[in-house]
């Protein structure tokens, strides 16, 4: 996986690529991007229609390129990351996809409706002129094809004419193939052909249903980026020197200006609070349920809702950099980076419609110049009500007298009964679902080759500080001396620890803070390394010391058994202990230790049930660790301790001989593990170098996040499984029923439009089943 890992995440690049259809499309396009000299690897979505690009040269333009794929048919264009309105825009687009959609469905039912009306007309001799006649459905033909059909067609063969054969030139060769044969038979009645002026009506109105339908349904694929798209606003409330406000655009806010939040307002930027106090709705971005206490100095998302009051933010990032962003440009290089099970589909997907030409070529010539003479009773099948060479057919299933009218049906059937959107779709459309709902919920998958990886990996590591615990250490006890008094204690100690950026003192200090305890300045301090702090404060005299038990006692302070006897208990529960004496009198004991994170033991047990095997690794003592992996009920086989990055390495990897593995960690020290792993996962409240590191990121500080998220990526997987399960049964089993296998045997025979109507049904019931990931 290491290998796999996006190392130079600034030499990608997105590409927005229209007119992609199937399989084949993708095929055609990759091949494209990967022939250029600039480009290293290639990826690309049918469903978002995005393609993900690795470059040699970032700062290389692509404009050749760009005109390449154009040329070929698939209008680009690259992606703009100076704002967050890309998916809004493309929102946009796909509305406007789908009406047109709609716009060409609704004429070609109407043709549809009239094609029937002649049908209606004929059978039942109503005297209405011209109605029925061949001039009458000729003239639909005409105009099915050049109204409706025009895009489809224009498309189909401007492919075959580059030898990139996709879906719509199938469909052209079969619209065109009958409409053709039927022009001749009308204007040249001798030649004897069949009329089959009913079948491109009839197959570019199921063609164009199914379109409709599918289009509708990945339109629903994306609907998760979207609304995060939509979590940032258009404007913002500007503070000016003078203290006005004056209400702008985002894109003009720049960084270090001001911002005024009313209760109720969408954070528009990265920011710091300098003013105000409020509670902060950050669940749209990390799923996390319990709001933020925002007060000055605390660094606010953007995306993120205020809830309660007004607050004053200072502008730190903007446009690309903020969160929002930064998530969004994640999610679609996820969406376009491809589940390595989906390249035995695109293999198949890249020779498919050469196969099927083929194939329809094949099964034409057969059944003209072999097939009746083996088997002549399949040209009297059904033979009531059968009409003339002349007549129009009066069902789908409808049947043939002659040896080259089943021919044409056959090979018609042949060529627009072949799915290939099938197969380009049943990966695509599960990624896209299944990375934009984990982002809903705070997990941030970085490809679809990263939730194949998370759907197989069965052992897992997990770092001790700021993974299983919070990674900030809390005063979790205390214990005073004789008549000592608890904040008395806490208000000494605080004073002279204010100025300390040691992890315990801040530990001391933010317990004071919790109990409103005003703290006093310090008259005079003298640090000691690795032993503690003495010092006297304002308003009180005497000389306080704050520090290690073992250095307190040798200053000469009053000791006794029953002291030593409450510090030997303290330090077999592995909490630090830190001391407070004023003058010659101990005052007691702070007992402080990092909380393990609530819903750990949950966490653990869920993936225990479900078969993980798991472990603990860390670089602190063993007491400590020894003792959160007793709590967790992990077994002391289980557990290593006092571990430097290159000892989590090794380690990591021979744990990899026994199959795939996650690490989990939050901090600097984990990253080589992180990068190494099949599977590298980070805590979002993690250091950036860790989030880069790993393959999948957890926003937010809920543990749970990891057995929902590895569950989802085995879901995902199921519907992609699935999904190429259908795709490929379908077109193995409809090819050689539409090409007449079963027509001697049991007369079961095929006709285009129906043909049309099951590939329709074919693509949409693999969005459809992708789609219902969404309801797990």
């Amino acid at each position: 996986m290491s290998s796999k890992k996006i190392t130079q995440r600034k030499n990608s690049i997105l590409l927005d690529i229209d007119g992609m259809k199937c399989g084949s499309c993708v095929q055609a396009v990759e091949k494209i991007l990967r022939n250029h000299p600039n480009v290293n690897n290639a990826s690309v979505n049918l469903v978002t229609k995005i393609a993900f690009i690795e470059v040699e040269d970032p700062n290389q333009p692509l404009t050749d390129l760009i005109q390449t794929l154009t040329s070929k048919g698939f209008p680009s264009e690259e992606r703009d990351y100076q704002t967050t309105s890309n998916s809004v825009e493309l929102d946009t687009q796909g509305n406007e996809n789908l009406w047109n959609k709609w716009r060409q469905l609704i004429i070609a039912t109407s043709l549809l409706i009239f094609s029937g009306m002649g049908h209606l007309v004929e059978g039942q001799q109503i005297p209405i002129p011209l109605v029925g006649s061949l001039p009458f459905h000729a003239s639909l033909a005409t105009f099915a094809l050049f109204g409706p059909g025009r895009s489809i067609l224009k498309a189909g063969l401007k492919s075959a004419m580059l030898f990139t054969p996709t879906m719509d030139t199938l469909v052209s060769l079969g619209v065109l193939s009958a409409y053709t044969a039927s022009i001749i038979a009308l204007i040249w009645p001798k030649v004897g052909w069949p009329c089959f002026f009913n079948e491109p009506v009839m197959l570019l109105g199921f063609v164009l249903l199914g379109r409709f339908l599918e289009e509708r349904a990945r339109v629903k694929t994306g609907t998760a980026l979207k609304e995060l798209a939509k979590l940032q606003p258009e404007t913002a409330t500007l503070i000016l020197e003078n203290n006005e406000t004056r209400e702008i655009r985002i894109g003009a806010i720049k960084p270090g200006e001001k911002i005024q939040l009313l209760a109720g307002d969408r954070i528009p930027v990265d920011g710091l609070v300098l003013k105000g106090n409020s509670a902060i709705d950050i669940s749209s971005l990390t799923g996390e349920s319990l709001p933020l206490e925002a007060s000055p100095g605390v660094e606010l998302p953007s995306g993120s809702l205020n809830l309660e009051s007004t607050i004053t933010l200072e502008v730190q990032k903007i446009g690309s950099e903020t969160a929002i962003a930064k998530i969004i440009s994640l999610v679609e290089e996820a969406q376009a980076r491809k589940a390595p099970i989906q390249g035995l589909a695109d293999k198949v997907a890249g020779i498919f419609c050469y196969g099927v030409t083929s194939l329809a070529l094949i099964t034409f010539i057969f059944w003209w110049q072999i097939g009746t003479r083996i088997w002549p009773q399949v040209l009297e099948i059904s033979n009531t009500g059968f009409m003339q060479s002349h007549h129009l057919h009066d069902h789908l299933m409808n049947t043939t007298q002659t040896p080259l009218s089943l021919s044409f049906q056959l090979s018609i059937a042949v060529l627009v009964v072949a799915c290939p959107c099938a197969l380009g779709l049943a990966t695509p459309t599960v990624i896209t679902v299944a990375s934009g709902e984990a982002a809903k919920r705070g997990w941030l998958f970085k490809g679809g080759d990263v939730i194949e990886m998370a759907s197989k990996v069965r052992q897992i590591i997990f770092d001790k500080t700021g993974t299983l615990t919070i990674g900030r250490p809390l005063v979790v006890d205390t214990w005073e001396n004789n008549d000592s008094k608890r904040n008395d204690m806490l208000k000494l100690a605080a004073s002279l620890e204010q100025e300390s950026r040691h992890p315990l003192a801040q530990a001391i200090i933010q317990e004071a803070y919790k109990k409103a305890i005003k703290l006093n300045h310090v008259s005079s301090i003298t640090t000691l390394a690795g032993k503690g702090v003495a010092g006297t404060i304002n308003d009180l005299e005497g000389l306080i010391r704050v520090g290690t038990p073992e250095w307190i006692k040798n200053e000469g302070i009053e000791w006794n058994e029953m002291i030593d006897q409450n510090l030997k208990l303290s330090k077999r529960k592995a909490q630090s202990v830190v001391a407070v004496a004023l003058e010659e009198k101990l005052l007691g004991f702070f007992l402080i230790d990092d909380q393990v994170r609530k819903d750990a033991f949950l966490s653990i047990n869920q993936l225990r049930s479900r078969g993980f095997a798991l472990s603990l690794f860390s670089g602190d003592r063993d007491s400590a660790v020894l003792s959160l992996g007793e709590q967790l009920g992990f077994s002391k086989k289980e557990i290593e301790w006092q571990m430097l990055p290159t000892d989590k390495l090794n380690k990591l990897n021979q744990l990899k001989k026994n199959g795939l593995v996650a690490m989990i960690g939050d901090g600097i020290n984990d990253a080589p593990a992180l990068a190494a792993a099949d599977l590298g996962v980070a805590i979002g409240t993690g250091t950036q170098i860790a989030q880069d590191s790993a393959d999948l990121v957890l926003l937010g500080e809920n543990l749970e996040a990891l057995p929902n998220a590895l569950k989802l990526s085995q879901q995902a997987m199921l519907k992609i499984r699935q999904n190429l399960a259908w795709a490929f049964g379908y077109n193995l089993i409809a090819l050689p029923i539409a090409a007449g296998l079963l027509l001697p045997s049991s007369g079961l025979l095929l006709s285009p439009p129906l043909a049309a109507l099951l590939m329709a049904l074919s693509s949409i019931s693999v969005v459809f089943n992708a789609l219902s990931l969404k309801s797990k």
